[in-house]
């Protein structure tokens, strides 16, 4: 049985002077979820855009769920505005897919894919969508070539 999600409404507050943004999660962590540090979660805003992310104390009183940029274009919000928030405990494990090209490299390079698996899903997402992102394919094939190269040097993100 699923737990019930739980639910609120919060402004969208920009982070500083970038463009990021957060809402505050106004419960205790430890008494939900018996954890006071990240809470991985999946999250639905506005009844409408589904995201997984984690509940993050940022030197702050509370946890905070971040809004990507991605997240607020398909809401069409932005920093100020209201939106509503459901979210349940993410216990289900987080696999990166990753393309044939880029297993090729990994494949060719065992000691670098034996350090990308060590990393941390975040990290992994960000090479590959790194990747994933170049328009040309010269790019593409750079991109995989530096990605090898900076894992090698103990980078663990781009």
């Amino acid at each position: 049985m699923n737990p019930p999600s739980i639910e609120f409404v919060a402004i969208i507050q920009q982070n500083g002077q970038m463009n990021a943004a957060f809402v505050t999660f106004p419960f205790s962590t430890e008494e939900l979820f018996n954890k006071k540090g990240l809470v991985k979660v999946k999250a639905t805003f506005d009844n409408k855009v589904e995201y997984r992310g984690s509940l993050a104390k940022m030197k702050s009183d509370s946890h905070i769920l971040g809004l990507t940029q991605e997240v607020r274009q398909q809401l069409g919000k932005t920093f100020g505005d209201e939106v509503s928030v459901s979210l349940i405990e993410d216990k289900e494990e987080r696999v990166v897919e990753i393309a044939e090209d880029i297993v090729v490299v990994f494949i060719e390079n065992p000691e670098a894919k034996a350090l990308f698996d060590k990393m941390s899903y975040t990290h992994k997402k960000e090479y590959i969508r790194w990747i994933e992102e170049a328009k040309k394919q010269e790019t593409r094939e750079n991109r995989k070539i530096k990605m090898i190269q900076m894992i090698l040097d103990g980078k663990k993100g781009i």
